[in-house]
């Protein structure tokens, strides 16, 4: 298929990008100004939404899968036009985009963190907010425009290549340093799963929208969990175990974070036909074991 990918320089958008390349799709990205180039097709958004609209009408794509965003776990004041812009203003003129240039269907990205205390809609920061934001804006798509949206809401991942200051990495920096870091108390459950799992999720779902059930997909929300949510405590013996890393960890000696989520949102539609491939210790295995 021909397709249209937002997001492709971040960790899961490099990765969606090599799958899909290596399936035989043709691929475009679209890319801001600033941005580094990739090896795909480019095309650069700079804030001209006619000639996005033009160029997605004469390219003729096959569907478009939405995975830019500004991720934000706290904010400042400063950070609000960045937010609003990434996760709103850019996500509406590509959806309007899509919908002009009649290219049949969108698979957009939300997160677990738009479920507060598993909340049907409850923003656990602002980042979260601005993704519910543009849910509720694409209703608006869904109801006057043929347009199949479709988004697939992600936890927390991990995986060759990310260079995000997420958890694992720090505690593969730590057992490297030998220093101490310190955590929170560490009863919190973690939603974690391997890059290939959920890169899994989005080619399923592009497989499901192409077949002629796809209406059934319309307007839906799917949850792209592991199964198995853990504490941090739990979490790190298990790397630990795996890895064979000795970390230093000073349990409770920084607070839990204003709105923690102590149990993750595990209400969501599973994707149909999806089971993962890869459990958290193989993915942790391919992941650490070879650096």
């Amino acid at each position: 298929m021909k397709l249209l990918v937002t997001g492709a320089t971040g960790f899961i958008g490099s990765h969606l990008t090599q799958r899909l390349e290596k399936d035989g799709h043709d691929l475009c990205v679209i890319i801001r100004p600033s941005s580094t180039s990739t090896p795909a097709k480019t095309f650069t958004f700079d804030g001209n939404i006619p000639a996005l609209i033009t160029f997605m009408q004469e390219e003729k794509f096959d569907g478009v899968i939405h995975l830019a965003s500004l991720f934000l776990a706290q904010h400042t004041s400063e950070d609000i036009p960045g937010l609003i812009n990434s996760n709103i203003l850019f996500s509406t003129a590509l959806l309007e985009a899509t919908a002009k240039s009649e290219t049949p269907w969108f698979i957009n990205t939300g997160t677990f963190w738009q479920h507060f205390e598993n909340a049907d809609y409850a923003p656990v920061n602002l980042y979260a907010a601005t993704k519910q934001a543009f849910q509720d804006i694409a209703q608006y798509y869904l109801e006057t425009t043929p347009l199949n949206f479709v988004t697939l809401q992600l936890s927390d991942t991990f995986g060759p290549g990310d260079l995000r200051p997420k958890v694992f990495n720090l505690w593969m920096k730590i057992a490297k340093s030998g220093e101490t870091l310190e955590m929170s108390p560490g009863e919190q459950l973690l939603d974690i799963s391997f890059i290939e799992n959920v890169i899994d999720g989005y080619v399923q779902l592009i497989k499901l929208l192409s077949e002629k059930q796809a209406a059934a997909l319309r307007g839906k929300s799917f949850a792209l969990s592991s199964g198995k949510p853990l504490s941090l405590k739990k979490l790190a013996e298990i790397f630990a175990t795996v890895t064979g890393a000795t970390l230093h960890i000073a349990w409770g000696k920084k607070p839990y974070r204003p709105r923690e989520v102590m149990i993750p949102w595990n209400l969501g539609e599973k994707i149909p036909g999806l089971t993962p491939r890869y459990s958290l210790e193989e993915g942790i295995k391919l992941t650490f074991n070879e650096k």
